[in-house]
């Protein structure tokens, strides 16, 4: 079976997230967004557990699915068609761990997939004397990611652990600021439990293909989303059976004939891609930080050095080498994004999502519209610039201005003279 999942968002008992990160919700988005299984989050949480209990069943596969769905009140909702096959959940967690080790501080964040609510009550059960796992959808515990991952391994050895988005800077296994140069140097004895790693929104594949080190690595994408829209952002496609052990089995073989591609976002737009100083309005290549012996040429602080510049650090490929044995890609850019650039608009705003829901009504779903549709099949929708938008994408063809410093990148698809030669020419075609 052929599906999309995204295996990492937060619900809404975790810090800046949106009211509205409940199942319901999210059922529907996933269904707006193209997404057949959707993790949870958020499982250490004692509220949020209260009601994925109440209101999820089991499928029999390791999966979940919505016991009864409840109309949503939401304009934009109300009419997408949803049944309780539609959409499944996967039990998932974000840990942050802060902790000393060789000297430093060092700030990781975990997933953890898990394939019941037995394994669940477990290891929140082992946690629960470790921190206060009330205070946050994502609970900090102040105990070594090495020893989280040797009480999953004894207690719940079905349970999955995957470093998270493991470049930004902040809270990341490589990052600049906490993180290691070595995977080893992490989790020593227990690395051999890892076996996949979370690429985030500011690195892509290829710029993970640079390390011999990750080769024996699974690389996943997901959303990390605080907000229902944001989910699908960056996901995974397999073609598989439908079931836990056949998601683990995919992820943890690599084959392409069963874990298909990644869905990524095009990394330079990831908020902490190049390095730079927000305040002081500094963004800057990892050549020209290291010019500046990383420090920022306007306020002499130290910048906060970004993707590209540590995977530059710990590379040892001058280039990505490609295998059989690597999952394929493809940089998409989320579609109220490229509505929101042809009608010169802000992304949230009104008008846009009016046309969003236009788009999603006549062509079922944003993955499809995004990577499989006709050309002329979204053409037939007006504003036209919209299906031009979504072709320049496939190809590739846009400019970002790169994040940094916690700013998300800036991606530019339309140059008036370009577009409106591709637009004539398309339209002569069809």
């Amino acid at each position: 079976m052929k599906y999309i999942a995204d295996l990492h968002i937060h619900s809404k008992f975790s810090r800046a997230t949106s009211r509205e990160m409940v199942l319901d919700a999210l059922a529907c988005w996933a269904r707006i967004k193209g997404i057949q299984l959707l993790a949870t989050g958020d499982f250490t949480h004692p509220e949020w557990l209260f009601l994925l209990k109440q209101k999820l069943e089991p499928t029999g596969n390791g999966f979940f699915r919505l016991k009864n769905i409840v109309p949503s009140e939401n304009e934009y909702l109300r009419p997408i068609p949803l049944s309780r096959e539609d959409v499944s959940f996967i039990l998932s967690t974000e840990i942050s761990f802060i902790y000393s080790k060789n000297g430093r501080v060092r700030k990781i964040h975990l997933l953890l997939l898990a394939p019941d609510f037995e394994s669940v009550d477990r290891i929140n059960q082992q946690l629960s004397g470790l921190g206060n796992l009330r205070s946050d959808g994502r609970p900090i515990l102040g105990m070594d990611a090495k020893t989280f991952v040797k009480i999953v391994a004894d207690h719940c050895p079905q349970c999955v652990v995957i470093p998270s988005h493991i470049w930004t800077p902040w809270f990341s296994l490589f990052g600049a600021n906490s993180g290691f140069d070595a995977i080893e140097e992490c989790f020593e004895e227990m690395t051999p439990f890892i076996f996949a790693l979370e690429t985030g929104l500011s690195s892509d594949p290829p710029m993970n293909w640079k390390l011999s080190a990750l080769d024996k690595y699974s690389l996943v994408s997901n959303s990390d989303a605080h907000s229902p829209s944001k989910i699908g952002r960056e996901a995974n496609v397999f073609d598989t059976e439908f079931s836990y052990s056949g998601l683990v089995d995919a992820i943890k073989s690599k084959d392409p004939d069963k874990f298909l591609f990644t869905v990524e976002f095009f990394p330079e737009e990831g908020k902490y891609h190049y390095d730079g100083h927000r305040k002081c309005g500094v963004l800057l290549s990892p050549r020209e930080s290291m010019q500046h012996n990383n420090v920022c040429p306007v306020c002499g602080r130290k910048l906060t050095i970004g993707v590209m510049h540590r995977v530059e650090e710990l590379a040892d490929r001058e280039r990505a080498e490609s295998s059989s044995f690597r999952v394929p890609y493809k940089n998409l850019i989320p579609l109220n994004e490229i509505i929101a650039q042809a009608l010169e608009k802000t992304s949230d705003c009104k008008s846009v999502w009016d046309i969003y829901f236009r788009f999603i009504n006549e062509f079922e779903n944003e993955q499809n519209i995004l990577t499989e549709l006709d050309l002329r099949e979204l053409l037939r929708l007006t504003p036209e610039r919209v299906g031009l938008g979504v072709d320049r994408m496939r190809k590739g063809e846009v400019k970002i201005i790169p994040g940094h410093d916690g700013c998300f990148g800036q991606i530019s698809l339309f140059e008036e003279s370009v577009v409106e030669e591709e637009a004539q020419g398309q339209l002569k075609l069809f």
